[in-house]
């Protein structure tokens, strides 16, 4: 189903029943088929919400701007579209750093937030060489070849394989060009110490992305509820590399937080 909002139709997903809502934002090159198999798991208990940022997967590839701001509105404007009253937020990476800045407007109905493998707050250290060449790692099916063998550790099932060079390359060029050459750059540090929920950090043990001691120096910190479970031996990708440990992270929070 589509929603249009902020002037973009976003294509959204909605599986499984619950009174907590768990609204998934996806990654720099993902959609929202990235929660698929996470999605499988949560849908029993909880209502799952996953959508295409705008620029990716099936939404809308006209807007002209891709800031972690717009990215944090068409989330609470969906949010309020779809009269969520009580919900989670759950990003990854690039969803995550938006997540975060919504998190940090406590908007209404909020009960928790976790950011996996979550981008920091912070201007990300990364030589303007390398921004130049994420701007075009999707442009083709090789470029994305190289990008996802240097973000996942683990190897990943042929479906799935496809699937994500399938989404990295289903992308509006603004979209691919704004993470690198301005969103990943934002600082948002300030705003996020306004968090006021419980928040769980699910971090990659051998993340070559958003890695530990980022997290630990950038993000930890900045949140007052912020709490570190760490997935040994997994990438960038835990979401696709190992599914089943962050629906039992994931798991473990609400039922703690009895959300």
């Amino acid at each position: 189903m589509y929603y249009e909002v902020n002037g973009v139709k976003l294509h959204v997903q909605q599986q499984g029943v619950g009174d907590t809502a768990l609204v998934f934002l996806h990654f720099y090159g993902g959609s929202a088929r990235t929660w698929g198999k996470v999605i499988d798991v949560l849908k029993k208990g909880y209502t799952c919400i996953a959508y295409d940022h705008r620029g990716w997967g099936d939404s809308d590839r006209a807007a002209e701007t891709y800031t972690i701001k717009d990215l944090a509105d068409d989330a609470q404007a969906l949010i309020q579209e779809l009269g969520l009253k009580r919900y989670v937020l759950v990003g990854h990476s690039m969803g995550g750093k938006a997540a975060q800045l919504l998190a940090s407007r406590r908007p209404a109905g909020l009960k928790g937030l976790v950011l996996v493998a979550p981008s920091p707050p912070t201007p990300q250290d990364m030589p303007q060489e390398m921004r130049a060449s994420m701007v075009h790692f999707y442009d083709n099916r090789e470029g994305a070849e190289i990008a996802l063998s240097n973000i996942a550790l683990l190897p990943l099932e042929e479906n799935t394989r496809e699937m994500v060079l399938e989404d990295m390359q289903k992308s509006a060029p603004l979209a691919r060009a704004a993470w690198p050459e301005m969103a990943m750059l934002e600082d948002i540090s300030a705003e996020i110490k306004n968090i006021n929920v419980p928040t769980l950090v699910l971090a990659g043990e051998s993340d070559p992305v958003d890695r530990l001691e980022t997290l630990k120096g950038e993000l930890l910190p900045r949140i007052p509820q912020a709490e570190l479970h760490i997935i040994p031996q997994t990438g960038h990708l835990s979401p696709l590399e190992v599914p089943g440990e962050i629906c039992k992270g994931i798991s473990n929070f609400l039922a703690i937080g009895k959300l």
